[in-house]
């Protein structure tokens, strides 16, 4: 019973990959207008238009991850380094890949094992925040005026979000404000993150088949630790 307490506690995290694999901090502090007119407009571009994303992440030490976004696709996110796997979501459902999803409890301090069985099945899971939980903007940072710069040759502002020792920095182009650059900083680890491809088509996202899926519940009977 122990086990199966601990794993059902440490698995109720299942949005720990969002979390873990996302700059979105959840930083407070009195709003800042001028961040909050940035971080809207560019997550309203974010939402409605395809982009293509690559960079290091603080998830993983050594990680990398590449995403694909199309509005009416959904997403596709991969993960290559200290872990591997992907992540698809569409219609606010997320697919984790078992061994991504149990690389990161395990991060987590959740020593759990997949079974073989698993190990090409996708786990998932429904969030009320939809898809765009991936790569929203929390408006709860501040403008970072000392941190502005061009990145690929355009003029972009910096919102900065803090929330404890974790911080990102997210420049968003000053004119188009679309986000550019994802700068983020977290248990010790940096990471660097571009966005490229506004408006691009993309042919690499497509949701894996029913046979390949398993629900949350059904992954936490079968793993063990």
């Amino acid at each position: 019973m122990r086990r199966t307490i601990a794993v059902t506690r440490s698995l109720a995290l299942g949005a720990v990959l969002t979390a873990a694999l996302t700059g979105c901090g959840d930083g407070g502090g009195k709003p800042d207008g001028a961040a909050i007119s940035l971080v809207r407009a560019a997550n309203t571009h974010m939402e409605n238009e395809s982009f293509h994303a690559a960079g290091t992440t603080t998830a993983f030490a050594g990680g990398k991850q590449e995403t694909w976004w199309d509005p009416a696709l959904g997403l596709r996110m991969e993960v290559t380094g200290g872990a591997s796997g992907t992540v698809f979501c569409k219609d606010g459902t997320s697919y984790t890949s078992a061994d991504l999803l149990a690389a990161a409890l395990r991060r987590r301090g959740q020593q759990i094992t997949v079974p073989a069985a698993l190990r090409s099945a996708y786990v998932t899971t429904r969030t009320d925040r939809g898809c765009s939980s991936y790569f929203t903007i929390a408006e709860t940072g501040h403008r970072a005026a000392d941190k502005d710069r061009k990145t690929g040759g355009t003029q972009a502002s910096a919102v900065q979000v803090s929330a404890g020792a974790a911080e990102d920095v997210y420049l968003i182009g000053t004119d188009a404000q679309r986000l550019l650059l994802l700068e983020s900083r977290r248990d010790g680890r940096t990471s660097s993150t571009a966005y490229d491809s506004f408006g691009e088509k993309f042919t690499t996202i497509a949701m894996p088949v029913p046979e390949k899926t398993i629900t949350m519940d059904a992954f936490r009977a079968q793993v063990t630790n």
